[in-house]
């Protein structure tokens, strides 16, 4: 089963530096791109060492710390972009960072997901109804280059079933199993960092109807660049 969601757009920083769970908090300094794939930079929004809300920037694609070396961790990543709830806890890349209580919360303005109602994969713009930034839950992970002693940090989404969802139940492939990015209410931003995993588990739910909205959102017709061509 392909990943659920694989191309978004981050929170910029004036949105980023709305979140209220941040509180203040600093922005990367440096500059991140302007749509997130597999591989490229994004912040996200994690406990620091004080247990206060920390704003830094990651690779999207869980890097298992158990990598050898760069090039497994690299390769590795480009199946850990989605985490599924109900496996989080066993799968040997996420179940040590998920028993360690490493949430985040990923800031995005959009998705990107395929619809198949036409016969064929249209690329549809998943967003909050009203336009709002929103944060998904992730998980995040620090590797250790064994050779340099750098630390890269990386992050998952976490994702849940959406069969009959009114909105994500119309994605990907007649037959696929329907999934969806847990999205949390604002108000519970600094409940799913500091959550247990009890806790943690209890917010991995689906959104309800209305909160999420979609359209139609095709690509240019010159094909889309390497980069894009990872969306599906």
């Amino acid at each position: 089963m392909r990943d659920m969601c694989t191309n978004y757009t981050p929170a910029t920083p004036p949105a980023l530096g709305g979140l209220a769970v941040l509180g203040g908090a600093p922005l990367p300094p440096q500059a991140w791109p302007p749509e997130t794939f597999p591989g490229y930079p994004a912040p996200i929004v994690f406990r620091g060492a004080s247990g206060a809300p920390v704003c830094e920037l990651a690779r999207f694609g869980l890097m298992p710390r158990w990598s050898r070396d760069a090039r497994q961790g690299t390769e590795l990543s480009r199946r850990t972009c989605n985490a599924r709830s109900e496996t989080v806890a066993e799968k040997p890349s996420f179940r040590s960072p998920w028993r360690e209580q490493r949430y985040a919360l990923a800031p995005m303005l959009d998705f990107f997901e395929p619809c198949w109602e036409s016969g064929r994969a249209v690329r549809w713009r998943i967003t909050a109804a009203g336009g709002m930034p929103f944060a998904v839950a992730a998980l995040h992970e620090t590797w250790i280059d064994p050779d340099t002693g750098e630390l890269a940090r990386s992050f998952t989404l976490l994702t849940v079933n959406a069969d009959g969802h009114p909105l994500m139940g119309r994605m990907h492939r007649p037959g696929d199993e329907k999934r969806m990015l847990v999205v949390l209410d604002p108000a519970d931003h600094q409940r799913w960092l500091q959550a247990s995993p009890a806790e943690a588990a209890g917010l991995m739910q689906r959104t309800g109807p209305g909160v999420l909205t979609g359209e139609p959102a095709p690509l240019p017709s010159q094909g889309p660049s390497p980069q894009q061509a990872l969306a599906f």
